[in-house]
């Protein structure tokens, strides 16, 4: 098997081979688990172990020195990976929700300003293999971004000077860049949101005591404080001000359904759970009683899965497309209640192997109940496709509470 280079971060060419990293790396993620998840580790080591196997360079395009996957791809390789340690796939998924829309722009001639950024980003996420994060979400709103207060203003010397705080920034104290979202001052409640990279060591940039979850500590969790922290122009997302709203409403697969490949892992590994407890006892896995409940957890696993590969293709396919953007909201939906739903069954069949802190299980029943947590919400979920049933002009900003 052809693993990335140390030197060069080249990933495999065939994917087949990716899926075979991933496996390996997921592998060697899985015994970080339950120290991360019992607070003996704070997990920051599991982003080491994913830098060295080279994958922070998934969606960064071939020709740049990446692996080139698309929404599809990613999809089930983040799968592999939670399927073995999900709060480090998510932590993961941070990683690509930052710089997955510029990946994408792979091939699309832009301004020379913007150019330089996107060839600037790659270099620093292939050959210096650096970590990036999302910090979005603030006190109040979450991750709406209409709703965000963090504001910037230009300086004497034209460079841009943020000042806000971010309530839950995943990889806190872990990425190397954080893309902040804020708005320039004195635009509160308009749509006219942008994006910075702020560099962890930028002067005024902190954050809090990592948040006590239940579940997921090892996303490394918490508040950002950003304190009149200057950025150089170079660092504003494609040098455009204030469309970051707009590119979200028009292709927000990433902040909606980037999560789903890692809950679906998390499903995946449940199910494996089960399957393995039942197959242990001869007298209950010749239960046709049980035989029906697993088949019963594997249709449902089964229809999770090819609603993602399905929402996954139509991405890859056409991105921004009405029919792209609700096939996004069902797959969020559907792994949210999947997982869940899953989560009881295992309970009914494992019995006290579903609670004993001993075993992988009760980690993962708490894992599984926080995609409905993560944006976009169930209910929102629903809305959107209720409203695209129906015909509703979703590329107007003021359709849906972005």
């Amino acid at each position: 098997m052809a693993l990335s280079s140390p030197t060069t971060g080249l990933l495999p060419a065939e994917f087949d081979e990716i899926l075979a990293l991933a496996e390996d790396t997921g592998a060697a993620l899985a015994p970080c688990a339950a120290d991360v998840d019992a607070g003996r580790s704070t997990g920051h080591e599991t982003y080491g172990v994913l830098r060295d196997a080279g994958l922070l360079g998934l969606l960064v395009p071939r020709e740049a020195g990446g692996a080139g996957l698309g929404f599809a791809a990613y999809s089930r390789v983040l799968a592999v990976l939670g399927a073995h340690n999900g709060a480090a796939a998510l932590g993961f998924n941070m990683h690509n929700v930052a710089i997955g829309s510029l990946c994408e722009s792979a091939g699309t001639p832009l301004p020379p300003a913007a150019e330089a950024f996107r060839s600037w980003l790659f270099d620093e996420v292939v050959h210096g293999r650096k970590l990036f994060a999302s910090a979005t979400s603030e006190a109040g709103s979450g991750a709406k971004l209409r709703g965000v207060r963090t504001s910037y203003r230009r300086s004497a010397g034209g460079d841009y000077v943020i000042s806000g705080e971010k309530s839950f920034v995943s990889l806190a104290g872990v990425a190397d860049y954080y893309v902040v979202a804020a708005r320039a001052e004195g635009t509160e409640g308009s749509g006219e949101v942008s994006h910075f990279v702020v560099a962890a060591d930028d002067p005024g940039v902190s954050f809090g005591e990592v948040h006590s979850l239940s579940a997921m500590y090892g996303t490394s969790t918490a508040g950002m404080v950003l304190d009149a922290v200057t950025v150089p122009r170079s660092r504003l997302f494609l040098g455009v001000e204030g469309m970051s709203l707009y590119k979200l409403v028009r292709e927000p697969h990433w902040m909606i359904a980037g999560y789903t490949g890692a809950y679906l892992g998390i499903a995946e590994a449940i199910l494996r759970f089960t399957t393995e407890h039942v197959a242990a006892s001869p007298r209950r896995a010749g239960s046709p009683v049980l035989q029906r409940e697993l088949g019963r957890m594997s249709a449902r696993l089964a229809a999770a899965r090819a609603l993602v590969a399905e929402a996954g293709a139509r991405v890859d396919a056409a991105r921004g497309s009405t029919e792209a953007n609700a096939a996004v909201h069902a797959a969020k939906y559907v792994v949210g209640e999947t997982g869940p739903a899953l989560a009881q069954d295992a309970v009914r069949i494992c019995g006290s192997a579903a609670v004993s802190r001993t075993l992988p299980l009760e980690r993962l029943l708490r894992e599984a109940s926080f995609a409905s947590v993560m944006p976009a919400k169930p209910e929102e979920c629903l809305e959107y496709l209720g409203k695209a049933a129906l015909g509703v002009n979703l590329y107007d900003a003021t359709a849906f509470d972005w």
